[in-house]
């Protein structure tokens, strides 16, 4: 089994270079790329200090043109250039993002923490609701609790999370009819100068919104898988002849059916290593939330292919990594499992 794991670790390797790889020969044959962003943001200041016409159009040199495509490695072939991009990776330096002139790293780990806050707050959520609700409708299969609660969360799962969160924001935000929580935002402002009980009850108020819209897409499936691995555990002979023994129902269920029956929630575990870049795009874009989601969209829309490649650095690495503790959780909650 150790050798299975090695192969599993030495084959992060080719899979990375291949993701990384194709998504930075596409940011290089993307047209709008860097150059044409700065371009086009000199022009709208010269056009506004113009006094708004258009006739301050900004021309810049061949050598100036040459000098920024130098910079940005875009006078080499993709390859060559991903060979330079990929030699600073291997120390550590992500580049430089020209949107925020600051180091790609810095930029990625001020948006860290609220990333981490959402994912475990939306993580924890899904399993503390999904794992007795899946219990409670094996139990009751086919009576009325289990159509309407299948029903609910299958409704629930069909609305994707910015939509759902659209919704709740003309429901409930501010300035609506139920007007309880904020607009959007982490934390309202002057939150540092807030007393103690005033920044819980304002960082609750900023959270219960984004996080129904993050865990949404996942409450049907935990459901759902819940409630199908604790039916088949309880057709078992084990349990059958646990309840043969005289034991009651609940101490078969929550004794002897129920930890089997976690085995392939618990395998899923290995997966919320990446949770601190389960920030969604859309969702964080609805509720401006500036969190890694909301600064992977707007990379993208501003050609900021550093951070792009940034983001996805990190994101590979956390998903890859994250299958492989899928399996070695696979193999400590099932004994029975080996791999070869």
């Amino acid at each position: 089994m150790a050798a299975y794991f090695a192969r599993r670790f030495l084959l992060l390797i080719p899979t990375f270079l291949g993701i990384t790889f194709l998504v930075f020969t596409i940011t290089q044959f993307v047209p709008g790329g860097p150059i044409e962003q700065m371009i086009m943001k000199m022009q709208a200041a010269a056009t506004e200090a113009g006094g708004g016409t258009q006739d301050s159009a900004v021309e810049i040199s061949p050598e100036a043109m040459e000098a920024l495509r130098e910079h940005f490695n875009l006078d080499k072939p993709f390859y060559q250039a991903y060979g330079l991009w990929l030699w600073d990776l291997l120390h550590l330096d992500l580049g430089k993002s020209f949107k925020f002139n600051q180091p790609v790293s810095e930029v990625i780990i001020s948006r860290f923490p609220i990333s981490v806050y959402f994912g475990l707050i939306g993580f924890f959520l899904a399993y503390l609701v999904c794992i007795p609700l899946g219990v409670i409708k094996a139990v009751k299969h086919g009576s009325r609790f289990d159509i309407v609660s299948s029903f609910t969360v299958f409704f629930g799962y069909s609305i994707p999370g910015w939509a759902l969160g659209a919704v709740l924001l003309v429901l409930f935000g501010g300035g609506s009819f139920w007007d309880v929580v904020p607009l959007g935002g982490f934390r309202s402002d002057g939150w540092e100068d807030f007393t103690l009980w005033h920044k819980i009850t304002d960082q609750l108020h900023h959270t219960i919104l984004p996080v129904m819209a993050y865990a949404v897409a996942s409450f049907a499936t935990l459901t759902v898988l819940m409630k199908n691995s604790l039916m088949e555990n309880l057709g078992q002979d084990y349990v059958r002849t646990a309840f043969a023994k005289g034991l009651s129902e609940r101490r078969v269920i929550l004794g002897h059916a129920l930890r089997n029956s976690l085995i392939p929630i618990c395998t899923g575990l290995g997966h919320a290593i990446g949770i601190v870049m389960a920030g969604s795009y859309l969702v964080e874009k609805v509720f401006n939330i500036n969190g890694i989601g909301y600064l992977g969209y707007t990379s993208i829309v501003d050609r900021d292919y550093a951070v792009v490649m940034g983001i996805l650095v990190i994101n590979t690495l956390l998903i890859l990594i994250g299958n492989i503790l899928s399996d070695v959780l696979y193999v400590l909650v099932d004994p029975r499992i080996r791999f070869s």
